[in-house]
């Protein structure tokens, strides 16, 4: 039988979850209010779960106060995070074009400071949105950052030339097993509430949770991830890989990206407590972790080490 500690009665497997390497950056997002900062926010993110389908894996990282955003208004911060540079190149200028600078209001600028002078570091911003201006837009240098005003019809939108691509770790995870839904869900969500506390770190699967976990490959040649039969309780009978037991009949995954080891390894450790912390009336069992023998990720965040 694997080793496992125990929290709070629920079994903790002594395994790991294998993160890998990304590219990251963050992004600000300001408005007149709240809400049509959230309204980009939510339509920046979307269709932004994972990078198998979506290129993508970007959500909300939290809301910003007045005095936490460069023009003083309403903010959120997002993250964002690509498996490659020029993916990021893609997504970044595309997504602020139909999502950001389409909303009342709002304002766009870089949220990490520029880490190298090389190009190939930076995401193009004001740098391709500033044609929708159709020769109207005005560039503004202040100190070493370049900005663009761009006509819109509620009046400017205002945003940073460019914003750093830095490295990023994406992939950390835990997996939640219990013997209802309504528990697993439980855990899940005081896992993620949790989570949100966090700096550095996304969820970025609907809710924070995924409940089609992927494993590498697949019997269809035009396929690279398919469904995680170990955790799949339809088919523990018929599958010798099932990682689960008679008693075990749902599994969901959390999966986190960030910006360092520590923030994952922190995001994890008070996640995984939150769950076992969560009113479950015992249908939470176990909690366990996604990885593939450590072949494929160079991260690897052991469960019993992050809980001590």
């Amino acid at each position: 039988m694997d080793e496992f500690i125990q929290l709070n009665g629920i079994r903790i497997n002594a395994t790991f979850a294998e993160a890998f390497d990304m590219k990251a950056t963050r992004l600000i997002i300001t408005a007149d209010d709240r809400q049509w900062a959230t309204d980009a926010a939510a339509a920046m993110t979307g269709f932004g779960t994972s990078v198998i389908a979506c290129g993508i894996e970007i959500a909300v990282e939290r809301e910003l106060a007045v005095d936490e955003t460069p023009d003083g208004r309403p903010g959120v911060a997002i993250l964002a995070f690509t498996v490659s540079g020029k993916e990021m190149e893609k997504q970044i200028p595309q997504r602020a074009g139909q999502c950001i600078l389409t909303c009342p209001t709002t304002a766009l600028f870089a949220g990490i400071e520029e880490t190298t002078p090389k190009s190939d570091k930076r995401i193009p911003i004001g740098k391709s949105l500033r044609y929708f201006g159709d020769g109207n837009q005005i560039s503004k240098m202040i100190g070493s950052r370049r900005y663009w005003r761009i006509p819109v019809m509620d009046g400017e939108f205002v945003c940073d030339h460019d914003v750093s691509r830095i490295d990023g770790i994406g992939g950390g995870n835990f997996i939640l097993i219990g013997n209802n839904v309504k528990a697993v869900s439980t855990a899940c969500r005081a896992a993620v509430q949790a989570i949100r506390t966090v700096d550095g770190v996304i969820t970025p699967f609907p809710g924070g949770v995924t409940r089609s976990g992927s494993k590498v490959g697949s019997k269809y040649a035009a396929l690279f991830a398919s469904t995680n039969n170990a955790f799949c309780p339809t088919l523990r009978t018929m599958d010798p890989s099932s990682e689960l037991t008679r008693d075990e009949s749902v599994a969901m995954e959390i999966v986190i990206d960030g910006l360092s080891t520590a923030a994952i390894a922190h995001a994890m450790r008070v996640g995984i407590q939150a769950a076992c912390d969560s009113q479950t009336d015992g249908g939470l069992l176990r909690i366990t972790a996604g990885n593939y023998g450590g072949k494929l990720g160079r991260h690897h965040f052991h469960l019993a080490e992050i809980l001590k």
